[in-house]
């Protein structure tokens, strides 16, 4: 069986690099079992490497954007999604990363700068309005998760100009109102 790094989606290319996760949401299709987004298999036989990542892209000015997003957290391979993005850049291509935001506390230093030189846009997942809803529904691995991604989301558009933050809607507790008003 063949691995599935890049899947097109509309205009858009995206590159799954890792299965591995901080957060275990309780809302995941990964985490209900489910390896499949509009019918592509995301199942990691193995992490690819840099160069296999690069051989998956044909060409990245043909997509709207190549985003970084699979089901895991591709900031957990931070050198190999640094080498790939600027490898886009080079080619003329727009970068996106789909992130959990907790990028500094797993590598213990702010990579915003590293990001946002090669980097285009950042898409945070909020999903809560307060720790206890982020707990509930994220579940996640580190302590200090919630406050480390608040963090990261207010930094964030000091290093990358196009910074957007998500939740999903129809959690319970969930306040959608007061999420947009972090």
């Amino acid at each position: 069986m063949a691995q599935q790094i890049s899947y097109q989606i509309d205009n858009n290319l995206y590159l799954s690099i890792t299965d591995r996760c901080t957060l275990e949401c309780v809302f995941c299709p990964k985490t209900l079992g489910d390896m499949t987004v509009k019918g592509y298999d995301l199942t990691i036989i193995h992490r690819p490497t840099e160069e296999e990542v690069i051989a998956s892209i044909d060409d990245p000015t043909q997509y709207e954007e190549v985003v970084f997003c699979g089901y895991g957290e591709p900031t957990l391979r931070l050198n190999v999604l640094l080498e790939v993005a600027r490898h886009i850049k080079q080619q003329g291509g727009r970068v996106r990363v789909n992130t959990d935001g907790l990028c500094n506390l797993v590598h213990k230093h702010n990579t915003l700068p590293e990001l946002g030189e090669c980097v285009d846009s950042l898409s945070i997942s909020l999903n809560a309005q307060n720790q206890e809803i982020y707990d509930l529904h994220c579940r996640p691995n580190l302590p200090g998760s919630y406050e480390a991604m608040l963090d990261f989301t207010r930094e964030a558009p000091s290093y990358i100009a196009d910074v957007t933050v998500s939740a999903v809607d129809g959690l319970e507790g969930l306040d959608i109102p007061a999420c947009k008003a972090i």
